[in-house]
């Protein structure tokens, strides 16, 4: 009864409340004057540890504005479970009423008022309840009460997650951006077909389930990588360019309310070790959603202070770090302006006795008994393609790892850091068991770019890495305790509509007999990317033997700014665009010899952004059929806690060291 009461009073408020603009919101999650974050239909596990921020604002100014511009700074907070008797917030938490705290803050409610810079004031009064926690599953109804009568609700959902642990260790590989479409177009051009008939496949095509998840952010159904990883990895919605957090209006980065990891609650429960892999900076959104907390995505040095040393300004959990952590962005370990407080992490790295390698040399000689650092590469490790077909563009990007001004040419690959690091986590996880993320960034990176060959380059040498991790634990007799997925945090809209008869489209003089070149239906023909004519590159099976076939496949995007397009692989990285004063135009030195497309984005946008377009999970291991079906971002999270048996109770404990919060003597006062 209760419950679907505060259903209704929360729809009936937002359908009350003032019209806002669609491109811009005075806060993302906070659709009224009293804002609870977490917000209405947020998800827990039992024994996660997080934050709450109340707010209640008092716009000065714009269609908004109210009660002259002073915030109730007398508002209440009550808790509620299934319905029964609400209670104040900090009594039924055991903790002391937190200190009041007011700011202000500026928003355009419109594109009308950015044209006229004319933005609205906010003030702002605030609390935050910090390092909380909820262990008995069930509904709990949150109420802010304000100016006297006004209230905003918000139901929390503690999911009833298994305490019976079905995996020792847990393997997510990521194909940033990856979509169903970009798999079958890798399948095409690196899998033989005869007749139809592919006679080899993918590995991802060998998992025995696959399932779909929707990736819709907290306030946008279009998503980025940061929050999209952080609903992976925590449960929890976020904003576009937040991780581990629920954005507030503060000016702080740091002091958003902050929801728990899996390699947290992992490492806390379990005392599992865990580890990232990618070919991005291990500061970039996704590696770094794994331990960071903060709404910016772009504070690169503080993400990876956190990822070793805990989160900035509160620390939850004691020895929160990797045992493993390789991939790229040396800017942010060598002592430099980009470094944390300009230090050298490298250093404290070692300090916490890692191992540092910074070539494919030495990742290969590392023994498997110690923790690792790897770090291989100033900015993104360079793709595939570059790395193994067209290596002069390796030459000149002065990206040494160490900070000087040399080239980093002794790089390995997704498949050389996967193993290393499957290696090293399998030796040292004991009974405890280990956590592994997997990124193939470049997916998501090059479709940006528009340079899709290179883009699916890198999504088969992801294939590549599963295929050699499968192996690997197979013969480390740890495959049957392992659970392994693969899925994207997001997509791209794109796909292949046929085949582009590359000499013809150049030797046409009209942009739209050029046209002409694209084959459809029965004139799109099979791929020639496995049939080599004069161009081998000794890349090993499960790549094209040809990356300049004649008839090469004809694929788009659905978002994109102006370009120009000949369907060839481009021999060095693609730059599709040029500056002209503010706005963006189809570089005329890219695409040589074929026809320009018109934009369907905003002029001022460079490059393709992302889609809405559900991806696929591929599931193999003891919980596969956990991950059947069509499901939410944030359920991924709930699944792999249920298989690695996450769930904590009163009687259990939060398996926290001494000093933290001891959430579990208050679960009785929601009884």
């Amino acid at each position: 009864m209760f419950s679907k009461l505060s259903i209704a009073a929360t729809a009936l408020a937002a359908l009350s409340a003032p019209v806002a603009g669609q491109t811009y919101r005075r806060l993302g999650s906070c659709p009224s004057l009293g804002c609870v974050l977490p917000p209405d239909q947020a998800d827990f596990l039992p024994g996660q540890l997080f934050d709450l921020r109340v707010e209640v604002h008092a716009p000065v100014n714009g269609s908004e504005a109210a009660h002259d511009g002073k915030p109730d700074e007398k508002f209440k907070v009550t808790i509620a479970k299934d319905g029964e008797k609400p209670r104040d917030f900090a009594d039924a938490f055991g903790l002391d009423e937190p200190k009041l705290e007011k700011w202000d803050f500026q928003w355009y409610e419109d594109l009308f008022a950015e044209d006229a810079d004319k933005p609205s004031v906010v003030n702002v009064a605030a609390k935050a309840y910090r390092k909380l926690a909820l262990y008995e599953p069930g509904t709990y109804t949150v109420t802010l009460s304000y100016y006297g009568n006004e209230t905003t609700t918000a139901e929390w959902t503690v999911r009833d997650v298994s305490k019976e642990r079905k995996a020792k260790n847990v393997i997510l590989f990521i194909g940033d951006g990856m979509t169903t479409n970009m798999i079958t177009a890798a399948r095409l051009i690196a899998h033989k077909a005869i007749n139809g008939k592919y006679q080899s496949l993918m590995k991802m095509d060998e998992f025995p389930v696959i399932g779909h998840q929707m990736t819709h952010s907290l306030d946008s159904y279009i998503t980025d990588s940061a929050n999209s990883a952080s609903a992976l990895y925590s449960g929890h919605k976020s904003s576009v360019n937040a991780m581990g957090v629920y954005v507030d209006s503060s000016a702080d980065h740091f002091d958003d309310p902050k929801v728990e990891t899996i390699v947290e609650v992992f490492k806390r429960v379990h005392k599992g070790i865990w580890g990232a892999v990618s070919t991005a900076l291990l500061a970039d959104a996704t590696p770094a959603a794994l331990s960071g907390h903060s709404r910016s995505r772009y504070d690169y040095g503080a993400l990876i202070d956190q990822a070793l040393n805990g989160v900035t300004n509160f620390t939850w959990t004691k020895q929160t770090g990797p045992d493993v952590y390789f991939g790229a962005g040396a800017e942010q370990f060598f002592p430099n302006g980009n470094s944390y407080q300009g230090k050298d992490i490298y250093d404290q790295f070692a300090d916490k006795d890692f191992q540092v390698v910074m070539n494919r040399t030495s990742l290969l000689e590392l023994g498997e008994d110690d923790k690792a650092l790897g770090v291989f590469c100033q900015g993104n490790l360079p793709v595939w393609l570059d790395r193994n077909v067209y290596t002069d563009n390796l030459k000149g990007l002065e990206n040494d790892p160490a900070g000087g001004d040399g080239d980093a040419l002794d790089l390995p690959g997704l498949t050389d850091m996967t193993t290393k690091a499957v290696e090293i986590l399998d030796s040292r996880k004991g009974e405890e068991g280990f956590f592994l993320m997997v990124e193939a960034a470049s997916v998501d990176k090059q479709m940006h770019a528009l340079d899709y060959d290179r883009a699916l380059g890198d999504l088969l040498e992801l294939d590549d890495a599963i295929r050699a991790t499968i192996k690997l634990l197979e013969e480390r007799g740890s495959l049957e305790e392992t659970q392994i997925l693969v899925t994207a945090d997001h997509g791209h809209g794109f796909d292949v509509y046929g085949s582009a008869d590359t000499e013809y489209l150049e030797a046409q003089d009209d942009e739209r007999a050029k046209r002409r070149a694209i084959g459809t239906y029965a004139n799109s023909g099979e791929s020639q990317y496995t049939q080599p004519r004069n161009v081998k590159y000794g890349t090993g099976a499960n790549f094209p033997t040809d990356w300049e076939p004649r008839y090469a496949i004809a694929a788009g995007v659905g978002a994109h700014p102006d370009m120009r397009e000949n369907y060839k692989v481009h021999k060095s990285p693609r730059s599709p665009t040029v500056r002209i004063g503010d706005e963006y135009y189809a570089n005329p030195e890219d695409g040589e010899g074929g026809f320009v497309t018109n934009g369907t984005l905003a002029t001022d946008e460079a490059v393709g952004v992302h889609s809405l377009t559900d991806v696929p999970v591929y599931a193999w291991g003891p919980c596969q059929d956990l991950f059947q079906g069509t499901f939410n971002n944030v359920d991924i999270f709930y699944k792999i806690s249920e298989c690695l048996g996450l769930g904590v109770d009163e009687e259990s404990g939060d398996g926290g060291d001494d000093g933290e919060c001891k959430t579990s003597r208050r679960k009785r006062q929601h009884n």
